[in-house]
């Protein structure tokens, strides 16, 4: 007997809803759950629960939106798979301490026609703000199923689900949705119905204030005071992953070095393989992917530390903080906070920009995102900070705040060169949730999804890449490493009259080449090259840079030619090569100009360096 086909749910909702958050308490999902619009940009699918008949359900994560009818890339994906891939029905949410200005969205979703089940989140938090929601004739007056529940909390997620199986159990066996044309509602009568609803149904208190809200405001929201918390929140955040990341950093490092002399070399030794094959494994695969492999500590501490900033309300107010500045440089507040994300990865945070409707301002955003200090760059700084400024304890946690700083310096001098090429007037419109006490469960789930996502999405080009390595460093065959007849050594001996001025080695020359594919595997490279395990590599190598030397690398690191996953999501959102070229130009230009700066910079205050 053939299975019937699952019924497509669209979850769908205004930002700051929390319709990430029920995602994965529908699914068991792991969507990134932010307190930013725009977020989710991409389309999310996971299987809710069967109901009793067998049913299977595959629920659709859409974009948040404002507006149906709105010009945006977000409100065109949801527009476009409304209308090309029309859903079985439809689960919006609601964000039930702000009911009474998210009504009309709720009625401008009725009139699509397709069934519907409203969730009002964030109940509890009404509640708390005395905001009285009479759910029951919301639903009579709307015609539809309206709950309220706390997907943070989850409560009343078993009677949604219930909810969307009975509705789903009176479609008709065979039932298809089908896109139609129907009457539209002017958008004077949707604000009227809006009014009317929340008269009837919604009772809002003489004054609604949210007390520690607005006491944390005074401070975190001043134009002084809440700039240098801002600076002072982001320091305590790379000395925290110091703190905290380099002992389990050294522990995984120990952990696999011993894995390597008790078990791989023995296994090797004995099925006889010849020497070749021995340093290929283990100096060149084996290597590179453990000396990657001990950064995972770092980046699920990095992203727990993220979704604690997010989670809690603060972000957008740091874009509102910001808006000022940024307007200066042709952006706005999306822009920082698109930034801000962009410590994690570049390709999201591209990606994001689909929520500023302006192309010229889309632009730039996209041509500054690509400075953020991703994870995998903050992994060779933190490295290369404690190899070579390990004292006084507070100096690696400065020197990696300092890359943070410059990170920002240059998207400020991409804004000021660039803002009149890409012009822009759109207007910044920012909805300030309340602050929110994160989930520990929510954010350690984040963290170690996050970490197995980095492991899964790059081990084919870090396994590939340290292999790819140490073959440049052997071949031809009988040339040794590091007597100059290797490829490698070709490659950087090539390029020296380029980087020579900047510091940079035959050795660092190559393992930049390999940084372009992916940042995640440089420091698997530079254990390559230099033949040691991650344990050691800080020694060898301090023995053959200088700190000067180290300081021009992070520098050209941080600024020159993003990876290819951030080169190909600029070429995807632009859908301009002669824009992708541009980026990738500018970038390496600013990198070699701030590195040359650095050394030679460097070197007239110690000539010895």
């Amino acid at each position: 007997m053939t299975q019937a086909p699952a019924l497509t749910v669209a979850l769908v909702g205004m930002p700051n809803t929390g319709k990430s958050t029920l995602y994965n308490r529908l699914t068991g999902g792991h969507a990134v759950i932010a307190n930013w619009p725009g977020l989710t940009v991409e389309l999310l699918r996971g299987a809710m629960p069967a109901d009793r008949r067998g049913q299977r359900y595959t629920l659709v994560d859409l974009p948040g939106i404002h507006d149906l009818s709105g010009s945006s890339e977000d409100e065109a994906v949801v527009q476009r798979f409304l209308r090309h891939t029309p859903p079985a029905l439809l689960l919006v949410v609601v964000n039930a301490s702000q009911i009474a200005n998210q009504l009309r969205f709720v009625l401008q979703m009725r009139q699509q026609g397709f069934p519907m089940v409203v969730a009002l989140n964030m109940s509890d938090e009404s509640r708390q703000l005395g905001i009285g929601i009479d759910h029951q004739r919301l639903s009579v007056e709307l015609g539809l199923p309206v709950l309220p529940i706390s997907a943070k909390r989850n409560q009343g997620i078993h009677d949604l689900v219930d909810a969307v199986h009975q509705l789903g159990e009176r479609l008709p066996a065979a039932a298809r949705p089908q896109p139609a044309d129907r009457p539209q509602v002017c958008a004077e009568d949707l604000d009227a119905q809006a009014e009317a609803l929340a008269a009837s149904a919604v009772t809002m208190p003489e004054r609604l204030i949210n007390r520690g809200t607005r006491r944390a405001d005074r401070l975190l929201m001043h134009p002084v005071v809440g700039l240098v918390a801002f600076l002072g929140i982001v320091l305590a955040m790379f000395q925290l992953l110091y703190a905290v990341g380099a002992p389990l950093q050294d522990l995984l490092g120990h952990l696999i070095d011993r894995t390597q002399t008790a078990v791989l070399e023995p296994l090797l030794a004995a099925l006889g393989a010849p020497e070749f094959v021995r340093g290929f494994l283990v100096d060149g695969v084996w290597l590179g992917v453990g000396t990657v492999a001990t950064f995972l500590p770092i980046i699920f501490l990095f992203y727990v530390i993220m979704a604690v900033v997010e989670d809690s309300g603060y972000l957008p107010r740091a874009a509102f903080l910001m808006d000022g500045f940024m307007r200066w440089l042709g952006l706005d507040g999306r822009a920082f906070v698109l930034q801000v994300m962009g410590f994690g990865c570049n390709v999201p945070s591209i990606m994001g920009t689909r929520v500023i409707r302006d192309r010229g301002m889309r632009l730039l955003a996209m041509l500054c995102i690509p400075f953020s200090l991703c994870q995998a760059r903050l992994t060779v700084f933190i490295f290369m900070a404690a190899v070579f400024f390990p004292r006084p304890w507070w100096a690696p946690g400065l020197v990696v705040f300092s890359f943070y700083v410059l990170s920002f310096l240059a998207a400020v001098i991409t804004g000021l060169v660039f803002q009149r090429a890409f012009p822009s007037r759109e207007a910044f419109i920012l909805e300030l949730p309340p602050y929110r006490s994160p989930s520990v469960a929510t954010i350690l789930r984040r963290g170690w999804t996050s970490m197995l996502n980095f492991l899964v999405t790059t081990r084919v080009l870090i396994v590939v890449g340290a292999a790819a390595i140490w073959l440049l460093t052997h071949l031809p065959p009988g040339a040794v490493q590091g007597s100059g007849d290797t490829i490698a050594d070709a490659i950087g001996a090539f390029f020296q009259p380029v980087l020579g001025p900047i510091g940079m080695n035959p050795s660092l020359t190559v393992s930049l080449f390999f940084g372009f594919i992916a940042k995640e595997i440089l420091l698997g490279a530079m254990a390559v090259i230099y033949a040691t395990s991650e344990t050691d590599l800080g020694g060898v190598i301090s023995q053959t840079i200088t700190p000067l030397q180290a300081l021009s690398f992070m520098t050209f690191v941080l600024l020159y030619t993003p990876c290819l996953g951030t080169v190909a999501a600029q070429l995807q959102e632009s859908k301009s090569r002669r824009f992708t070229l541009l980026s990738l130009g500018w970038s390496l230009a600013l990198a070699w100009i701030l590195a040359f700066v650095v050394f030679q910079g460097g070197r007239l205050f110690h000539p010895v360096a």
